[in-house]
């Protein structure tokens, strides 16, 4: 404060001196009359050249209708006021009646659904890139008091009459409402599901101009997705997190990347979409906003900058500085009727992300990934699931190892070991745009990775197809492979996910998004792609899949047999068959898991899990420990110690593994005469091979 009691931030003023007029409704010139000044003089407030004096602050939070001292401290109206409510869109005056919101049907209906089209829309929005995109999903059951104050936080009374009224037995939507309201009086619980996003643009711009505000809260298939390798580009996504609300109802809190009206927390607003109804003699078209009232817009509703109190009890906090946005689905379920529990809700969720993301969650090493996700449950504040952090190296851990393999750039020409990745390319011809007159075809080069699949894999002779984000959408079984092949997992990265960065991956990205249908399940002839490119595009794309398809096949196509006269006497002996063999093992050890540091004098000790294919004769292993740098080759280094922890021995520098084991833990201490750098400038891995031969 200066000396006669006045703030000394003008700009601060200024903007908060704006957002209090818009509230009343009142211009700039009404208030330069109230107060008896010059419009120029308001207008040097607003603006922030200038500051009124201390009187005439008094006088202007007396119009305004604020608290003594609110242009000190900036505060905003309380909710208590009365100025936030539910404003209801009244019915066409043409007659016209939607009966619920189209777009939510454009998807097959299920919590996983949900899921993917959330966080799609999360990964596109990622603010700094260097950072990945942190999603989380609260799943929190309420009942009794908590439950009593977020329906007085979100107006319930107010709300429920209309939702009963619209909850008509004849229409699917209608009876979804009067299922909802009769299962929250029987049981008095209500399921909540908060999507949280960090590090993403948040909901920024104007109320009803273009922005990201307007496109998620007021429109419907509008995307205002620029950015070629954008997941999504239909704008029907959003339409889905509103779907797995038993009553359509989702209230929303961002943090802002850029300001609006001098703000960037707390912008809260709240919608609700129903169908058709009447109330009290009073047509509704359906949607509603739960907001603060804009004096210049008969029955619109404008979002408002919450206190901490109110977001509270709207279970909105946020826990992070970093901006994006809260999306509090109220009454969630899944739609499919698969899941009812908060286990089976945690699962589905899960294995939905888990499905459609794994890619985006790996990171090459140094690197952090695109996307980090995390999935909780709650009842009434007490943890009923841990929050679980979605690892794609756990779930579908040889499809995490191609593309770590892709990004480290490690890849092979030849799968020889279990854990090879080869790396190869599919050519695409993509047509030009109907727009270029005599223009010429491009072709791109998509990367195709192909490495043996683990016993833990549910299916193998699988292929993954994905584009810029890395979100899957291409699945599809692998047939007609050659006999004797190895069982493999395929991915195929288009577009900008190869990052060549060459132009013609962004002609790809553009191509395949074109070629995508809503449900972002697949690559095929679209109106979108059609009607965009020059005659050609289908078949095009069918030489594509098809390229791709004979690609796999080449690439897992067992070596021609050797004749066993060519083969030199002193590697005869150690390819002769066991006259009495066992069952043969399938698949090959593996490490699970390696975790170490560097210790105090500059070596690393180092915890390796072994996986095992169980076989009734003991597997001999030699481990041999890499460092990998920044660049160059990665130099085989040597043990100081190994020690045995579990179902295994250790003879020099061998491991015994015992037969019908599934497991083994080893510990080993690196050899610091051995080390290319410093033990903390180097990154540890950790192999197998057979001490006999030295095959995987």
């Amino acid at each position: 404060m200066t000396q006669d009691g006045t703030p000394r931030d003008a700009e601060a003023f200024g903007a908060w001196l704006g957002r209090q007029l818009r509230r009343k409704g009142m211009s700039q010139s009404d208030l330069a009359a109230a107060l008896d000044v010059t419009r120029a003089a308001v207008s040097a407030w607003i603006t922030g050249r200038a500051m009124p004096r201390i009187d005439k602050i008094h006088q202007i939070e007396e119009i305004l209708d604020l608290a003594s001292g609110a242009s000190v401290t900036r505060d905003e109206v309380p909710e208590s006021s009365g100025y936030v409510s539910w404003h209801h869109r009244l019915a066409h005056p043409d007659g016209g009646r939607e009966l619920g919101n189209a777009a939510a049907f454009a998807f097959d209906a299920s919590l996983a659904i949900t899921a993917r089209e959330a966080t799609q829309n999360s990964l596109d929005e990622r603010w700094d890139r260097t950072r990945p995109v942190r999603v989380r999903f609260t799943l929190h059951e309420i009942s009794g008091e908590r439950l009593r104050r977020l329906q007085e936080a979100i107006l319930w009374d107010e709300l429920a009459p209309h939702i009963e009224a619209a909850g008509d037995a004849k229409h699917k939507v209608g009876r979804t409402l009067a299922d909802g309201l009769r299962e929250l009086r029987e049981t008095g619980k209500l399921l909540l599901l908060r999507i949280d996003d960090y590090n993403a643009n948040g909901l920024t711009g104007p109320e009803y101009d273009d922005g990201r505000f307007a496109a998620v809260v007021r429109r419907q298939l509008e995307s205002r997705k620029s950015d070629v390798a954008a997941s999504g580009s239909f704008g029907l996504g959003k339409a889905t997190i509103w779907g797995a609300s038993r009553f359509g109802l989702v209230i929303v809190n961002s943090a802002l990347s850029e300001p609006f009206e001098g703000l960037r927390e707390r912008r809260v607003i709240g919608r609700i979409d129903l169908p058709w109804h009447e109330l009290g003699g009073v047509g509704y078209a359906g949607p509603a906003w739960l907001g603060a009232k804009d004096p210049q817009r008969e029955s619109a509703a404008k979002s408002w900058w919450a206190g901490e109190r109110i977001i509270e009890e709207l279970h909105l906090n946020r826990h992070s500085s970093d901006p994006g946005t809260s999306f509090l689905i109220v009454g969630a379920h899944d739609p499919s009727g698969e899941a009812t529990t908060l286990e089976e809700l945690h699962q589905v969720l899960v294995h939905g992300l888990v499905t459609d993301f794994w890619a985006s969650m790996v990171a090459g090493s140094g690197r952090s990934p695109m996307l980090e996700v995390s999935v909780r449950a709650l009842k009434d504040d007490q943890e009923v699931v841990a929050e679980e952090r979605v690892d794609p190296h756990v779930h579908t851990p040889a499809r995490a190892r191609a593309v770590r393999t892709f990004l480290d750039r490690t890849t092979v020409q030849q799968l020889t070991k279990a854990d090879d990745v080869v790396e190869l390319t599919v050519p695409l011809t993509v047509p030009p745009l109907k727009t270029e007159i005599g223009g010429s075809p491009t072709e791109h080069h998509a990367v195709l990775l192909v490495t043996p699949a683990v016993e833990s894999d549910e299916t193998s002779n699988r292929l993954i197809g994905m584009r810029g984000t890395r979100m899957t959408v291409l699945t599809r079984p692998v047939t007609g492979v050659a006999l004797g092949a190895t069982e493999f997992q395929a991915v195929l990265l288009a577009g900008t996910a190869t990052e060549s960065g060459l132009a013609a991956d962004e002609v790809a990205e553009a191509f395949l998004r074109a070629a995508e249908p809503p449900e972002h399940n697949d690559w095929k002839s679209t109106e979108d792609l059609t009607s965009t490119y020059a005659r050609g595009a289908v078949t095009r794309l069918k030489e594509f899949r098809k390229a791709i398809l004979a690609t796999v096949r080449a690439a897992v196509k067992p070596a021609e047999p050797v004749e066993r006269s060519s083969i030199p006497s002193v590697l005869r002996d150690l390819t002769d068959l066991d006259p009495t063999p066992g069952p043969r093992a399938k698949g090959y050890p593996t490490v699970r898991s390696a975790t170490g540091e560097v210790d105090k004098d500059g070596a690393w000790r180092i915890r390796v899990e072994i996986k095992l294919p169980e076989r009734e004769d003991p597997w001999v292993l030699r481990p041999l420990l890499r460092f990998a740098t920044r660049s160059g080759p990665k130099p085989e280094a040597r043990w100081a110690t190994l020690s045995a922890e579990s179902n295994c021995e250790v003879s020099d520098d061998v491991l015994l593994c015992a037969p019908r084991e599934r497991t083994a833990v080893f510990t080993g201490v690196s050899d610091v005469a051995g080390h290319p750098a410093a033990g903390n400038m180097l990154i540890a891995e950790v192999d197998l091979v057979q001490a006999k031969d030295g095959g995987r």
